[in-house]
């Protein structure tokens, strides 16, 4: 095979791969994650850390869904309308990835905070102590 139809093929090939679907959620910085928030009628913010961590400091109009928590799939459905946008944070990004995954599959539309609580704090956002 000579290298143009090579690059023809992989070029294929990656259309089609899994890599190459839609990504399930949306994550964000926290200049744009801010900018989303702010419409509380059409978004639900929601802070996947612990009650402990949530008791602390928090973005102001969070609710508190645990993602570690057993049951957090069954709150969340308890909680959440799927028809409206879903912004979730975590301290530092991971745990809120790990919620969007599993409310995207869930059909929820999700956004998600990078860079978790600790970029939106170091940005001086508002909080709640």
């Amino acid at each position: 095979m000579n290298k143009t139809l090579i690059l023809m093929a992989l070029s294929l090939l990656s259309l089609f791969s899994c890599g190459s679907s839609t990504k399930t959620f949306v994550s964000m910085p926290v200049d744009e994650f801010a900018k989303l928030i702010i419409e509380k009628d059409e978004v639900q913010l929601v802070d996947v850390r612990t009650k402990t961590e949530f008791d602390q400091s928090h973005i102001p109009g969070a609710l508190n869904i645990d993602v570690m928590a057993e049951g957090f799939e069954l709150k969340a459905d308890e909680l959440l309308n799927k028809t409206k946008k879903v912004a979730l944070y975590c301290r530092s990004g991971g745990r809120s990835k790990k919620a969007a995954t599993i409310l995207h599959e869930k059909g929820y539309k999700v956004y998600e905070l990078d860079k978790g609580f600790i970029s939106w704090e170091s940005s001086g956002n508002e909080i709640i102590q």
